[in-house]
């Protein structure tokens, strides 16, 4: 039973992000588990080059003349400008985030400074947590838990970062199946909350972490936490009701459902929430 909940409340998380993050989404599938498929690995070079295939020749031509930027002298910093000058063009003219999010983190690694890196690695977690294509939601999290490993090497004192490499894996390959993923993050957080308890982000990625694993009694410790020093904290909630559900503790489950729809108070969400708690009443997960 307790599968079967998990892999319902799983949807929850997308409806969250049209909400939390305002990106309308499709229906997650089923969670796939590493041993029955592999994790999907996108080719990010020729994903560019397709995209690249579908400008105006105008626009190619202002890309070709944007990689022919370097030249002789101070390669490195025109490197950087020219990487720098590309994301733009991918952000702003032709809106596209996965060669803005590569061309990013490219300038990011070769200009190696915390700041760059870190604004690089939050942006690509970001938007991975509300992508829906599976292969650009793994190359997003290896992206960034890279860039986060970056800065960190340059700070290694810096828990937020922490939190983030650890959100990285939790969010990323950890949310499509990936247990050791999981298990990855959640032992990069429990450094973080061994040292502060009161980390509330990490204790939420932690709790989130436990559901996804099924330890469902740590990820309600955990994110009852959370919600007592936050209690407007719309995804700590909606996971602490899935972790009720996952345990069989209808009660509980419904009470915090119920306190998702206020927070939300949005037509489409709670009719999204009263048919999970039918299906906790009927019986039928």
């Amino acid at each position: 039973m307790k599968n079967r909940i998990i892999l319902v409340s799983a949807g929850a998380v997308l409806l969250l992000a049209l909400f939390i993050f305002g990106k309308t989404s499709e229906n997650k599938p089923p969670m796939p588990s590493p041993s029955e498929s592999a994790i999907p690995h996108i080719n990010i070079e020729k994903l560019i080059k397709d995209e690249k295939g579908k400008l105006t020749p105008q626009q190619q031509l202002y890309i070709t003349s944007l990689e022919n930027a370097v030249t002789r002298g101070d390669v490195k910093n025109q490197s950087v400008a020219q990487l720098d000058n590309l994301a733009n063009f991918w952000k702003d003219s032709v809106p596209s985030f996965a060669p803005y999010a590569y061309f990013l983190s490219e300038s990011a690694k070769l200009d190696n400074s915390e700041k760059k890196l870190t604004f690089a690695a939050r942006l690509i977690l970001e938007n991975m947590r509300r992508e829906t294509k599976t292969d650009l939601k793994v190359w997003e999290a290896e992206t960034a838990a890279d860039l986060f490993e970056r800065a960190l090497k340059l700070n290694p004192d810096n828990d937020d970062l922490k939190v983030g490499l650890g959100s990285c894996y939790v969010y990323g390959q950890g949310m499509i199946g990936d247990a050791a993923q999981t298990m990855k993050g959640i032992q990069q957080l429990l450094q973080v909350v061994h040292k502060d308890s009161n980390n509330m982000q990490a204790q939420l990625v932690l709790g989130i972490g436990a559901v996804i694993s099924n330890q469902n009694d740590k990820a309600i410790e955990r994110l009852n936490k959370v919600v007592a020093f936050d209690p407007h904290n719309l995804e700590a909630v909606s996971w602490l009701a899935d972790a009720y559900a996952a345990n069989g503790d209808k009660a509980s489950a419904i009470k915090w459902y119920e306190q998702s729809k206020h927070l939300v108070n949005n037509p489409d969400f709670t009719k999204e929430v009263d048919a999970r708690i039918k299906a906790i009443n009927d019986g039928s997960h």
